[in-house]
């Protein structure tokens, strides 16, 4: 019996303790659910952002109030020089990672960058949501895959949902494009570094973060509109999804796109 299996069995099929998770973007949102989600399932957390710095602390010290180990690192991922000191302070931190968590993402929808030029935005997208999670990812799966440790190791990757069929408008165009980048590459990626680590990449629908907020009356109607469930989702939904994921109830699942939507609503 492989050490990996060993380790798996002896686990309850969603307890992460004993694992170290770093998640990027994690300091409000999808990112800070999910970084709490897995605190409470027994994993030790990374939190990662760059303009929040007070939220993200305030996050470690939620992580730390259930009882877990959490530091906060700030990284621009706009700037693919960081990518290298991030995944190394990563490693060094507890000597090793188990899960890593690609969420960061370019807000260009809210704040300052909302004003922003189609081709601003767009290039703004592809460096932190693309590069991002392209350059971490292979840089942390290189690792993963070279320690061929007893622990298990999972990448996890944050796509869209509508990437797949398509959404008008000036975002439908944007994130369609940037988060089907990231679709096909955590497919691929799942290839590349099979068997020892596992790559999957979650597409969430219409998730009430800060845009969801603040959305006209039209669009929350569409949002409920659109699910099979009528509701909205939530970053809570996404992080119960995320922490199945990577735990080792999802063994046998890898190079995989699941949506987290409610059931899409197709042709209304």
């Amino acid at each position: 019996m492989s050490p990996s299996r060993e380790i798996n069995e002896s686990l309850t099929p969603q307890d992460l303790s004993g694992q170290v998770a770093v998640v990027t973007g994690s300091s409000r949102g999808v990112g800070a659910a999910i970084a709490l989600k897995l605190a409470a399932a027994g994993a030790d957390v990374l939190v990662h952002g760059f303009t929040s710095q007070t939220a993200a602390e305030g996050v470690v010290q939620q992580v730390q109030q259930l009882g877990r180990k959490s530091i906060f690192v700030k990284a621009d991922l706009a700037e693919t020089n960081c990518y290298e000191q991030f995944v190394e302070s990563a490693w060094q931190w507890q000597q090793g990672v188990n899960i890593w968590v690609n969420n960061a993402g370019a807000d260009v929808l809210t704040g300052q960058r909302a004003n922003d030029t189609f081709q601003e935005k767009l290039q703004r997208l592809w460096q932190v949501d693309v590069q991002g999670t392209i350059g971490l990812s292979r840089l942390a799966g290189k690792r993963m895959q070279a320690a061929k440790a007893a622990s298990p190791a999972v990448i996890l990757n944050i796509g869209w949902d509508q990437a797949l069929w398509g959404m008008a408008g000036d975002s439908g165009e944007m994130f369609a494009a940037i988060k089907g980048a990231i679709m096909a590459f955590s497919r691929s990626l799942a290839q590349s570094l099979a068997p020892q680590v596992r790559v999957n990449c979650l597409a969430p629908g219409w998730i009430k973060t800060a845009w969801g907020e603040q959305a006209s009356d039209s669009w929350q109607e569409r949002a409920v509109r659109e699910a099979l469930l009528e509701r909205w989702g939530t970053p809570q939904d996404v992080a119960a999804a995320a922490r199945f994921l990577v735990s080792p109830s999802a063994a046998f699942i890898t190079g995989q796109v699941i949506p987290v939507n409610g059931g899409f609503r197709y042709g209304d």
